[in-house]
């Protein structure tokens, strides 16, 4: 395989964007500075054990005293937008307490200097940084964790709305209500399993909210990402196929599906018990996005769960797959993220709005010091199929147009810690230097070939 593979890059549309990500806990450190508040992942990181190495968030790459480096390496790199997050505890401490205007000062910085450079800023509102408060309060399982989300939303939304046009309004719901609340890997480390289920509906309805709010500030565009996998069953037994359509509904479906169609899947019939719907909510949640965001990492194989597990399904290694840093838990097959979005216009037809992908990278062993650019090949190959495989899908006729690179640089990779480098760019976690890494200019020559 050459080290730095070709793209055909002839499916994508005129005008197809490029974009980097980052987000806020994961790289901005300096989690003490200018009356910043204390957030679930706060919490997480002081839980003895919760995080590999014990490690914690500062200083990493400390993008909040360093973010004109970062916004240098995006004009370097030649993309079209920025991902990056607004931190809601640098905001707003305490959720309907005062407003921190250095919090305020600083994204308004970040968007200025963005802008200057010719890069869009394009902010998540919500990044997993719950503050502590609400969730001592009962946290995403509440519908008032909504109604403050939306107050935050009006907030940022009047204070930044000026300098940033283009918004997701929460990342990644799934992981928050699966990973967080029902099997507790990530923050806040619930074990709740099927007891989590009202935290999906709660964070669609703050992401109804914060779409109100956000377009009567005049936004450009506004959607939610969230991460979907292909689900795939471990063999054609009926069993699987069973386990596999559950898992397709718990990690997809009830999260797409009322924002695109208006309506929950019938849960009752996998066993599920329903969401907690109030009046009014379905109309909010499905009120039409201008995009639809997906983050993609790697398809799941899914079997029968044992007789003795509280879930009926289990995951499996898929057959045959190569690997990321992080083992079986992340294979690598681009064609699934092809057929994810073959699958979602076939699902929701006219429904579906423009496809964003939010997210698309990959983490592989690297050394924590260099003296020099890091020759990440195994990272170049990940990414050229994974575009290939968009363009395929585009080649097909499925309206996308974005591809989002995460992530910018190396980062606090959650209950991970510094152990999984995901970045084009690589961080020295002890000094903060940014070093760019063979992907970085990979992607800068494909951005440059692309526009030509």
């Amino acid at each position: 395989m050459p080290q730095h593979p070709s793209v055909d890059l002839s499916p994508f549309p005129p005008g197809f964007r490029w974009s980097a990500a980052t987000a806020a806990f994961q790289v901005e450190g300096s989690r003490a500075a200018d009356g910043r508040g204390r957030s679930i992942w706060d919490e997480f990181v002081a839980t003895p054990g919760a995080v590999r190495d014990g490690a914690t968030a500062d200083p990493g790459p400390d993008s909040y005293r360093r973010h004109r480096e970062d916004v240098e390496l995006l004009a370097a790199l030649g993309v079209d937008r920025y991902r990056f997050s607004i931190s809601w505890v640098r905001v707003q401490p305490e959720p309907g307490g005062p407003v921190r205007q250095a919090g305020l000062d600083y994204y308004r910085r970040l968007a200025d200097d963005l802008l200057a450079a010719g890069v869009t800023p394009f902010a998540t509102l919500y990044h997993w940084d719950l503050p502590s408060v609400l969730e001592e309060r009962g946290g995403w399982l509440t519908r008032d964790t909504a109604l403050r989300f939306g107050e935050y939303a009006e907030i940022v939304a009047q204070s930044l709305g000026d300098r940033i046009r283009h918004w997701y309004t929460l990342n990644e719901p799934v992981s928050t209500s699966l990973q967080g609340y029902a099997v507790g890997t990530l923050a806040p480390g619930r074990q709740l399993l099927f007891g989590a289920l009202p935290t999906v509906h709660h964070q669609l309805l703050a992401h109804g909210l914060a779409v109100r709010t956000l377009r009567a500030s005049g936004a450009e565009e506004v959607g939610i990402v969230n991460n979907h996998t292909l689900v795939l069953p471990a063999s054609q037994a009926d069993a699987d196929l069973t386990a596999a359509a559950v898992y397709d509904v718990l990690h997809n479906r009830v999260f797409a599906d009322p924002v695109l169609t208006g309506a929950y899947p019938d849960l009752e019939a996998f066993g599920i018990p329903p969401m907690p719907v109030e009046e009014g909510d379905l109309e909010l949640i499905s009120a039409p996005g201008d995009f639809y965001g997906i983050n993609f990492y790697n398809p799941t194989t899914v079997a029968a769960g044992p007789d003795d597990s509280p879930v009926p399904f289990a995951i499996v290694p898929t057959p045959g797959a190569p690997v990321t840093g992080f083992g079986s838990e992340w294979p690598i097959v681009p064609a699934a993220l092809t057929g994810l979005l073959l699958d979602f216009r076939e699902r929701y037809g006219d429904r579906l709005p423009p496809l964003v992908i939010g997210e698309n990278g990959a983490s592989f062993p690297e050394p924590d010091h260099v003296d020099g650019p890091v020759r990440d090949s195994d990272r170049i190959s990940y990414l050229a199929g994974h575009i290939d495989a968009v363009g395929a899908a585009a080649a097909d006729g499925v309206d996308v147009r974005e591809y989002t690179v995460w992530s910018l640089l190396d980062n606090f990779e959650w209950a991970d810690g510094w152990t999984q480098r995901f970045g084009l760019v690589h961080v020295d976690f002890d000094t903060s230097a940014r070093t760019p890494k063979a992907s970085f200019d990979w992607y800068r020559a494909l951005i440059a070939e692309a526009r030509a």
